[in-house]
């Protein structure tokens, strides 16, 4: 499964950039933003058609 991880913007809430990743992916960067206090938006993607 993949999930699209958006960085937030830390004044307003805003998306400010994102990338897609794999779900081994994304404890490791929820454990960096953490350590920095980084807001995250983690949603699952949809399937890509192959």
């Amino acid at each position: 499964m993949r999930f699209e991880i958006m960085r937030l913007d830390e004044v307003d809430g805003t998306p400010v950039d994102s990338t897609v990743v794999d779900a081994a992916s994304v404890n490791r960067i929820v454990q960096q933003a953490a350590a920095i206090g980084q807001r995250l938006w983690i949603r699952p993607t949809e399937p890509t058609a192959s």
